[in-house]
Parts: C-alpha cells; structure tokens; sequence
C-alpha cells in the first residue's frame, strides 16, 4: 500500500507543481484546509487553480494566496465581500474568475466524481452564466449543458482519520470537502485526529479511504489574518 501518513505540512505538498488545478474545501469559514493552504503558500507555487465556494476572508483561507500573487484562475461561487486580494487582483487584471451557481458548482464536481461528461440545468439560461454553452429545450424548458469539474488536488479539512484514510467530519466542515475527495486525482487531507484502523464506526465515515491518498495531522495550527 502507498504511504498515506505524512509527518509535515510542508512534506505532504513538496511534489505540487506550478499550474497543478487545485480544489479547496470549506465554506462560511467551517472546514477550510488552511494548514495546507499555508503550507502551499510557504513552497511558492505559482499560477494555481483554483476551485473554492469563496476566494478568502483578508488573509483566511485562500487569502494569502492571492495576496502572494500565486493563483491565476479561481472557480468560485461566492468570492466575497472581505476577499479583498482577490478583489485587488481581479481588478488589476492579474487573476480570472468563472463565476458557477452554487449548487451548480456542487453538481458538476459530482459528475466528475461520477464519471458523467456533464447534465443539462435551467439554472443560468438567458444570463452571462449561458453564455458560449450548449443549449436545448427538454420537457419544454430551456436548458444549459454544465461539464464537470476535475482537479489535479484537492485540499480538504476532516475531523477524524484512520491509518487507511477513512474520514469523519465534524458538523458543517463536511460541505464541500467529501464531494472535493472524489472529484480529484490526488485528495490530501489535512486532519485533528489519527486514529488506528477500526476505530472509527463504519456507519460514521463519510469519505472512504479509497478517496484519500495522503493525510497530515494538523490540530490546532491556524491560519494567520
């Protein structure tokens, strides 16, 4: 079996290349991976991109990184009004945004987990979401093809892991981050407990191992801002 447990932060994402398409969990500040997202910062990767529900809280979350200039893409659905290097960016011109619906956002990174090529949905026909997308009228609606989302990573937050991988979250830090972990080729899971194999409840894990290919133990270290 492939080495999951790593003993640092800062080891767990040496081998993460310039450009790599990275996926963040966490939402309404419950659930960011802002261990990891410091140690990214700290190795300097640049022109990352990068899939989030917000682009940062000042110098929270993803924050720093747009203040480091690292991210040059961002999938979001909410950037946020207290993101303001990503504001500061965006309006230099220096970073992009493709601005998805949140549950369109959810869904199409549930297809990918799923292997679909996309689904067609009402949700955005006829604004600036449509524009350039495929279009058709099924059951007498009009619809818009979404495609999937897909990383190279994704950087989520659990509460509990296992030796093998297998991970619990605690209350609303499972939002984005068990759709994040099948939608990625590589899931890294930073976490406040490790736990020997059968000591988490099979009925409580949310995020099998099979999903789960490195994990850090990164309790009570915070993010700076």
């Amino acid at each position: 079996m492939k080495k999951k447990l790593y003993a640092a932060l800062d080891e767990v994402v040496a081998d993460i290349p310039d450009g790599a398409r990275i996926m963040f969990g966490g939402f309404g500040g419950a659930g960011f991976p802002n261990n990891l997202i410091q140690a990214l910062a700290r190795k300097g990767a640049k022109n990352i991109t990068a899939i989030s529900n917000n682009c940062g809280t000042r110098e929270g979350e993803l924050g720093l990184m747009f203040k480091n200039n690292q991210i040059k893409h961002v999938i979001a659905s909410f950037p946020g009004p207290h993101a303001n290097y990503f504001q500061d960016r965006f309006a230099a011109k220096e970073v992009t945004l493709e601005l998805v619906p949140q549950g369109i956002l959810c869904e199409r990174m549930r297809a990918a987990a799923a292997g679909l090529q996309g689904f067609y949905t009402t949700v955005g026909v006829g604004t600036e979401i449509a524009d350039g997308k495929e279009e058709r009228v099924l059951q007498g609606q009009r619809c818009i093809l979404e495609l999937p989302i897909q990383a190279d990573y994704a950087f989520i937050k659990a509460q509990q892991a296992d030796e093998l991988g297998n991970l619990t979250y605690r209350l609303a830090a499972r939002n984005f981050n068990p759709l994040m972990a099948m939608a990625a080729k590589i899931t890294i899971a930073e976490v406040e407990e490790i736990v020997p194999v059968g000591a988490i409840d099979p009925e409580n894990v949310i995020t099998p191992a099979i999903f789960v290919h490195r994990i850090v133990q990164a309790k009570g270290l915070r993010y700076a801002g």
